[in-house]
Protein backbone atom coordinates (compact mmCIF):
# COMPACT_ATOMS: atom_id res chain seq x y z
CA UNK A 1 0.00 0.00 0.00
CA UNK A 2 1.12 3.35 -0.86
CA UNK A 3 0.47 6.11 1.85
CA UNK A 4 -0.15 9.78 0.69
CA UNK A 5 3.17 11.94 0.29
CA UNK A 6 1.62 13.99 2.90
CA UNK A 7 1.58 11.56 6.01
CA UNK A 8 4.98 10.44 5.64
CA UNK A 9 6.05 14.20 7.21
CA UNK A 10 7.46 14.11 10.41
CA UNK A 11 3.89 14.09 12.25
CA UNK A 12 3.06 10.63 10.54
CA UNK A 13 6.77 9.61 12.22
CA UNK A 14 6.07 10.83 15.63
CA UNK A 15 2.35 9.32 15.78
CA UNK A 16 4.17 6.19 14.47
CA UNK A 17 6.99 6.17 16.72
CA UNK A 18 4.14 6.65 19.49
CA UNK A 19 2.06 3.79 18.55
CA UNK A 20 5.03 1.23 18.66
CA UNK A 21 6.20 2.73 22.01
CA UNK A 22 3.14 2.31 23.68
CA UNK A 23 3.96 6.23 24.41
CA UNK A 24 0.16 6.99 23.15
CA UNK A 25 -2.35 8.12 25.16
CA UNK A 26 -3.91 4.14 26.51
CA UNK A 27 -1.69 2.36 24.89
CA UNK A 28 -1.63 -1.19 26.45
CA UNK A 29 -4.31 0.39 29.44
CA UNK A 30 -7.57 -0.23 27.36
CA UNK A 31 -9.15 1.39 31.05
CA UNK A 32 -6.50 4.43 30.55
CA UNK A 33 -6.24 4.17 34.48
CA UNK A 34 -2.78 2.88 34.42
CA UNK A 35 0.06 5.55 36.22
CA UNK A 36 3.03 6.71 34.21
CA UNK A 37 6.80 4.88 34.94
CA UNK A 38 8.68 7.14 37.60
CA UNK A 39 11.48 8.49 35.50
CA UNK A 40 15.23 6.71 35.47
CA UNK A 41 17.04 7.37 38.29
CA UNK A 42 19.74 9.99 37.91
CA UNK A 43 22.96 9.08 37.49
CA UNK A 44 25.07 9.56 40.90
CA UNK A 45 27.85 12.97 40.67
CA UNK A 46 30.77 13.80 41.95
CA UNK A 47 29.16 17.00 43.94
CA UNK A 48 27.36 16.84 47.33
CA UNK A 49 23.47 17.52 46.53
CA UNK A 50 20.64 17.11 49.15
CA UNK A 51 19.13 13.73 48.89
CA UNK A 52 16.06 14.14 47.29
CA UNK A 53 12.82 12.12 48.43
CA UNK A 54 13.72 11.87 51.74
CA UNK A 55 10.58 12.22 54.53
CA UNK A 56 10.04 15.01 56.32
CA UNK A 57 11.46 15.62 59.90
CA UNK A 58 9.97 15.35 62.74
CA UNK A 59 10.20 18.99 63.94
CA UNK A 60 9.33 20.46 60.34
CA UNK A 61 6.00 17.82 60.27
CA UNK A 62 5.28 19.50 63.80
CA UNK A 63 5.20 22.51 62.21
CA UNK A 64 3.19 21.65 59.21
CA UNK A 65 0.88 19.76 61.22
CA UNK A 66 0.14 22.71 63.88
CA UNK A 67 -0.22 25.00 60.59
CA UNK A 68 -3.04 22.96 58.76
CA UNK A 69 -4.55 22.02 61.69
CA UNK A 70 -4.66 25.95 62.73
CA UNK A 71 -3.04 25.37 66.57
CA UNK A 72 -1.53 27.82 67.32
CA UNK A 73 0.49 26.30 70.74
CA UNK A 74 1.24 23.75 68.63
CA UNK A 75 2.99 25.65 65.86
CA UNK A 76 4.78 28.01 68.77
CA UNK A 77 5.84 24.50 70.51
CA UNK A 78 7.64 23.60 67.02
CA UNK A 79 10.37 25.75 67.67
CA UNK A 80 13.28 26.29 70.30
CA UNK A 81 12.78 28.57 72.98
CA UNK A 82 15.38 31.16 70.91
CA UNK A 83 14.15 29.71 67.61
CA UNK A 84 14.37 32.23 64.38
CA UNK A 85 12.12 32.57 61.38
CA UNK A 86 13.05 34.49 58.37
CA UNK A 87 9.82 35.22 56.59
CA UNK A 88 11.45 36.10 53.09
CA UNK A 89 13.39 39.37 54.73
CA UNK A 90 12.35 40.08 57.54
CA UNK A 91 13.97 37.99 61.15
CA UNK A 92 11.62 36.98 63.78
CA UNK A 93 13.03 35.82 66.90
CA UNK A 94 12.16 33.83 69.91
CA UNK A 95 8.61 32.04 71.39
CA UNK A 96 6.51 35.51 71.78
CA UNK A 97 7.41 36.98 68.39
CA UNK A 98 6.90 33.57 66.66
CA UNK A 99 3.62 33.46 68.38
CA UNK A 100 2.62 36.80 67.17
CA UNK A 101 3.73 36.13 63.35
CA UNK A 102 1.77 33.20 63.39
CA UNK A 103 -1.13 34.57 64.60
CA UNK A 104 -1.75 36.92 62.40
CA UNK A 105 0.28 35.57 59.33
CA UNK A 106 -0.28 31.80 59.69
CA UNK A 107 -2.57 30.49 61.60
CA UNK A 108 -5.59 29.93 59.14
CA UNK A 109 -3.56 29.27 55.79
CA UNK A 110 -2.80 25.29 54.46
CA UNK A 111 0.76 24.06 54.01
CA UNK A 112 1.28 21.09 51.22
CA UNK A 113 4.57 19.17 51.00
CA UNK A 114 5.72 19.11 47.64
CA UNK A 115 9.34 17.45 48.04
CA UNK A 116 12.08 17.15 50.40
CA UNK A 117 15.74 17.31 50.41
CA UNK A 118 17.78 16.49 53.52
CA UNK A 119 20.81 19.32 53.52
CA UNK A 120 22.34 17.96 56.57
CA UNK A 121 21.61 15.44 59.13
CA UNK A 122 19.96 18.73 60.83
CA UNK A 123 18.62 21.19 58.01
CA UNK A 124 16.15 20.15 55.32
CA UNK A 125 14.74 22.08 52.39
CA UNK A 126 11.24 21.46 51.65
CA UNK A 127 9.25 22.53 48.64
CA UNK A 128 5.43 23.72 50.04
CA UNK A 129 2.88 25.09 48.32
CA UNK A 130 1.97 27.79 50.90
CA UNK A 131 -1.79 28.73 51.25
CA UNK A 132 -2.68 32.37 53.41
CA UNK A 133 -6.42 32.20 54.33
CA UNK A 134 -8.36 33.34 51.25
CA UNK A 135 -5.41 32.58 48.90
CA UNK A 136 -4.63 30.05 46.74
CA UNK A 137 -1.11 29.93 47.21
CA UNK A 138 2.29 30.03 45.71
CA UNK A 139 5.32 27.69 46.33
CA UNK A 140 7.76 28.22 48.86
CA UNK A 141 10.87 26.78 50.15
CA UNK A 142 11.05 26.19 53.62
CA UNK A 143 14.58 25.24 54.72
CA UNK A 144 14.46 23.84 58.47
CA UNK A 145 17.43 23.39 60.87
CA UNK A 146 16.28 21.73 63.83
CA UNK A 147 17.56 20.35 67.13
CA UNK A 148 16.11 16.98 67.93
CA UNK A 149 11.93 17.01 67.89
CA UNK A 150 12.62 21.20 67.42
CA UNK A 151 13.18 24.00 64.88
CA UNK A 152 16.09 26.24 65.91
CA UNK A 153 15.50 28.23 62.43
CA UNK A 154 12.74 28.57 59.86
CA UNK A 155 14.20 30.38 56.77
CA UNK A 156 10.92 30.94 54.25
CA UNK A 157 11.36 31.76 50.93
CA UNK A 158 9.17 32.05 47.85
CA UNK A 159 10.52 29.18 45.23
CA UNK A 160 12.51 30.34 42.48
Amino acid sequence: MRLPTALLGPTFVVLTALAFTGCASGAGDPAGTSEASPPPAASPSTTASPEQGASVSTAAQRYIDAVNSGDLEALVDSFTADAAIVDVSRRVTGADAIRTWADSEVIGGTLRVDDVADIDPATQRIRVHWAPAGSDGWAADYTFTTDGDRITLADLQYAE
